[in-house]
């Protein structure tokens, strides 16, 4: 995720992190608390609309050009997958109207990582949905408070985000079924320490596809980090590389799109490309691939003494 300045995320922690997000609603004449936007100027790159588009089966896309929200159909409700940021809420919201659905369909809301651009709508999503939120067990404190905690690898340089009323955490390997859907959870720790993706199976005329909603694999720290001083998460970042690489996928969605070739596979599909372009059983494979050779080049230049 990119890095905003350590003032601006101080300024949005007075306004965003002193209240729950059950105080944070909206009175006549006021402006609604959990939609007040973090860094419009900076977030703006990632908000570029998109229509809502089914991608195969029980699986759409409703986000943005810059930011994924992904969107499960089940035979008892929807579940969103992240939740970009505030000022994006109505129109993931309205995106679901244009699908046919209402935001009242969601049921659960899950979290890649528990930072602004990911998980910043949230509150107000589930707040207008009644979903429950589901996170990495180590990402509950961060997405409670609305604040990364000190274990982040960007910890300082974060803008704080509206706090969400209730998360529950969970571990990895740990389903989660609505109606005749079922959801796994895939711990990838790294880019933080509760980075969680998730897993699910998608039909379609009969033939069934792999589905991996990917946490962000992107070895970006605050000035001053070290990985080779955090050797446990620089394990566990190890671990997720392999993890992600051998994991079953047949369609790989990002939280950014661009950093998969997400963007790339949906510009084919929007042309009309055919077989559908989402379609890549290589693409789990070449994501790990490409964010571990990143992670080897971040220890290098580390061992080296020329990181910030």
């Amino acid at each position: 995720m990119k890095r905003i300045q350590a003032a601006s995320a101080v300024a949005l922690a007075m306004l965003l992190g002193c209240t729950t997000a059950e105080s944070q609603v909206a009175t006549p004449g006021h402006a609604d608390p959990l939609l007040q936007p973090i860094a419009p100027d900076y977030a703006q790159r990632w908000l570029g609309p998109q229509d809502p588009v089914r991608v195969y089966g029980n699986t759409w896309l409703v986000g943005f050009e810059g930011l994924t929200v992904g969107l499960i159909k089940t035979s008892d409700g929807l579940i969103l997958v992240d939740g970009a940021v505030p000022q994006a809420v109505r129109d993931i919201e309205a995106n679901l109207t244009k699908l046919g659905f209402s935001i009242r369909d969601v049921k659960y809301i899950l979290s890649t990582e528990p930072h602004w651009d990911h998980s910043g709508g949230m509150a107000a999503l589930a707040r207008d949905s009644g979903a429950q939120v589901i996170a990495g067990r180590e990402a509950v404190q961060s997405l409670l408070q609305g604040r990364s905690t000190d274990d982040d690898p960007q910890h300082g340089e974060l803008a704080s985000m509206p706090p969400i009323a209730d998360v529950r955490g969970v571990r990895d390997g740990e389903t989660l079924t609505l109606g005749d859907v079922t959801v796994t959870a895939r711990a990838t720790p790294g880019h933080t320490a509760g980075s969680m993706s998730w897993t699910w199976r998608s039909c379609e005329d009969g033939l069934c596809k792999d589905v991996v909603f990917a946490a962000s694999l992107n070895p970006i720290s605050s000035d001053g980090y070290r990985y080779l001083a955090h050797p446990a998460l620089s394990e566990s970042f190890r671990r997720t590389f392999a993890m992600v690489r051998a994991l079953p996928c047949d369609i790989l969605f990002s939280s950014h799109p661009g950093a998969s070739g997400q963007d790339a596979r949906h510009a084919a599909f929007t042309r009309g490309e055919q077989p559908n372009p989402f379609v890549a059983p290589e693409a789990c494979r070449a994501y790990a691939d490409q964010y571990e050779r990143k992670f080897d080049g971040r220890l290098a230049e580390e061992r080296a003494g020329i990181v910030d």
